[in-house]
């Protein structure tokens, strides 16, 4: 048997046992309550005006870092989303600061009425004009001030999921 036959085999019966060995584990119950992006930016200020002025949201907690903010939590409802800007999260946990630098988020989120965001975004950043998806969904894109992509989608009555 050639040494690639061999090592076939060999990665073959090791894949079949630890997947066998992962099978067995049981799962263990996880209740995820919540899940809150965190956008990074270089200023939170500009981003302010973007999720209260145009969507309704209220800043329900600030830290500040000296003169300005280095970190926010801004909430509608129970929508809540956070920005902190790459110098307070340097200081925060400069382990994964090479993995934040520089990186743009995507965030899809559901609506009921999209003619209430495209009014709303009157002179914002469109970075993708209204359409309609395959899967149904009414779609615009927006970009916030820092760059970071919000896909807002509304969906047809009899396609709610």
């Amino acid at each position: 048997m050639h040494l690639a036959s061999l090592l076939a085999v060999a990665l073959s019966l090791f894949s079949s046992s630890q997947l066998s060995q992962q099978k067995s584990k049981e799962a263990i119950p996880v209740n995820v309550k919540k899940i809150t992006p965190v956008l990074y930016v270089e200023a939170i200020e500009p981003c302010l005006s973007f999720w209260i002025d145009r969507l309704g949201f209220q800043k329900t907690a600030e830290v500040p870092e000296g003169d300005k903010l280095g970190f926010v939590i801004l909430q509608r409802g129970n929508v809540e989303i956070m920005y902190q800007t790459y110098a307070s999260q340097k200081k925060d946990t400069s382990i994964v600061s090479a993995d934040i630098a520089g990186g743009h988020t995507f965030l899809y989120a559901e609506v009921e009425k999209l003619d209430a965001v495209v009014e709303a975004m009157k002179g914002a950043n469109i970075a993708i004009p209204v359409r309609t998806t395959f899967y149904g969904a009414r779609e615009l894109g927006v970009k916030d001030p820092a760059g970071h992509v919000i896909l807002f989608a509304e969906f047809a009555a009899a396609a709610q999921h």
